[in-house]
C-alpha cells in the first residue's frame, strides 16, 4: 500500500463526524439497548510509515518501513442506549512483518515484525434500513497504541549497509468505523458483523535500540522516530447483545363468538280468519317478552295459509294474519321499525297437503327473532 492511497486524518474524521450526524438525524435506529461483547479478527492492511533513524552515521534523514499484510484481532465490551448509539471499550492486537526499508540509495531487505496493541473508545451509531437481515453502523473512536518492533533489522545484500533495531514505545491513536451486523435468525442478540476500520496512530514514538551504519561498521545505541502509521483494518467477527428477551409468543386469536340461533315463535290461526285468539296473544307476549332479552338485529313476522282457497285469497290472508301479529307486538313494547311483514300464501306448508286441504299447522305466522 503506498503512501498516495492513505486517507489523511483531517478528511477521515470530517467524514466519519458528518456521516454520524447526518445519520442520526435521517436514519431510524435500530433499538440495541443494554449490554453486548464482540468479537472479530481479519486482514491487516499497514500503509507505508516513515522513521526516522537518530546516531552515529545516519544522520537524520527518514526511511520507509514496508511491511507485508498481516492480521488483527480485536475483542469489545459495549452497551447501547437504545436510540441507536453504543459506546464500546475495545482492545485490539495488529501483526505484520518488515518486508524491506526504502528510503536509502540501495536496495535493503527487511525481516522481524511488527506488532501493535492498545485499547480504544468507541461511539457507534445503528442504522435502521427497513430490513430485518443488515444493520449498517458507522463509528469513530480514540485510545492509546503501542507498538512493538521485534528484532527489527535490515540489510544491503553483499554490500555494507546494516541496521537493526528492537524496541517498545506507545502513542495516542484514533479509528474511523464503518460496516454492518447481520442478525442470525432464531438466535436473539447474535449478529454477524463486517466492517472496515482506519487506524491512524499519531506517531512520534522513539525506539531504542542497536543501530549499525554498515555491516562492518561499530554497533552504537540510538533511536528510531516513527512517524504516522495508518492501517487498514478488514474485521469479520460476531457480536452477542446480552439478556436480550426471547421474541414474544404471537397470542392467539380469540376465538369468533358462535352465532346465536335465531328464536321463533308460531300463532295458529282458526280456518279462513286473521283474528287473535287469547292463546295466540299470549305467544306473541312472550315472543315480544323474549326479544327484550337478547340483542336482536331484526324480527321478522312472516304469514302462511293452508291450501284451502284461491291462491290470489291466501296471499291476502297471509298478509292480514301477519299484519295482526305484527300490530301485537307493537302493543307489547316492540318497536315497529324493528318489525318485518310478509305474506307467502299457501307456499312453505309446515305439513305437506295436497290442494283444497284444510290442515291447522298451515294455518299459522312465524315470528322469527334474528339476533
Amino acid at each position: 500500500m503506498r503512501d498516495g492511497y492513505a486517507i489523511t486524518a483531517a478528511a477521515a474524521i470530517g467524514l466519519s463526524a458528518a456521516a454520524l450526524t447526518l445519520s442520526a438525524g435521517t436514519a431510524r435506529a435500530q433499538p440495541i439497548q443494554g449490554p453486548y461483547i464482540s468479537l472479530g479478527a481479519g486482514l491487516h492492511v499497514p500503509n507505508t510509515p516513515k522513521a526516522t533513524p537518530y546516531g552515529p552515521g545516519w544522520g537524520t534523514g527518514r526511511v520507509e518501513m514496508n511491511q507485508n499484510f498481516g492480521f488483527n484481532a480485536n475483542l469489545a465490551l459495549g452497551y447501547g442506549i437504545g436510540n441507536g448509539f453504543r459506546f464500546e471499550i475495545e482492545g485490539d492486537f495488529l501483526r505484520s512483518t518488515l518486508r524491506s526499508v526504502g528510503g536509502t540509495p540501495f536496495p535493503t531487505a527487511g525481516s522481524g515484525t511488527v506488532r501493535t496493541w492498545g485499547a480504544m473508545a468507541n461511539m457507534l451509531y445503528d442504522l435502521d434500513i427497513g430490513s430485518p437481515w443488515v444493520f449498517p453502523y458507522l463509528g469513530v473512536g480514540a485510545g492509546y497504541q503501542w507498538t512493538k518492533l521485534n528484532t527489527l533489522s535490515a540489510i544491503q545484500p553483499g554490500g555494507p549497509f546494516a541496521f537493526g533495531t528492537d524496541g517498545q514505545a506507545g502513542t495516542f491513536a484514533w479509528q474511523a468505523i464503518a460496516g454492518a451486523s447481520f442478525p442470525i435468525p432464531n438466535m436473539p442478540g447474535l449478529s454477524i458483523t463486517a466492517d472496515y476500520r482506519f487506524m491512524d496512530i499519531l506517531g512520534g514514538e522513539k525506539f531504542y535500540g542497536p543501530l549499525q551504519a554498515s555491516a562492518n561498521g561499530p554497533v552504537t545505541t540510538g533511536a528510531l522516530k516513527m512517524h504516522n502509521q495508518y492501517n487498514n483494518e478488514v474485521v469479520i467477527g460476531v457480536r452477542y447483545a446480552l439478556f436480550v428477551p426471547p421474541p414474544p409468543v404471537p397470542a392467539t386469536p380469540p376465538a369468533p363468538p358462535a352465532p346465536t340461533a335465531a328464536r321463533t315463535f308460531m300463532v295458529f290461526f282458526d280456518w279462513d280468519k286473521a283474528t287473535l285468539t287469547d292463546r295466540a296473544r299470549q305467544i306473541v307476549k312472550e315472543a315480544a317478552q323474549s326479544s327484550t332479552q337478547v340483542q336482536y338485529t331484526r324480527i321478522e313476522v312472516n304469514g302462511y295459509t293452508d291450501t284451502s282457497g284461491t291462491p290470489q285469497y291466501n296471499k291476502g290472508l297471509s298478509i292480514r294474519r301477519a299484519e295482526a301479529v305484527a300490530s301485537e307486538l307493537v302493543r307489547n313494547g316492540v318497536p315497529k321499525t324493528a318489525i318485518a311483514i310478509q305474506g307467502f300464501g299457501e307456499t312453505h306448508l309446515l305439513v305437506p297437503t295436497g290442494p283444497n286441504v284444510r290442515e291447522p299447522q298451515n294455518r299459522r305466522v312465524e315470528i322469527i327473532i334474528n339476533s
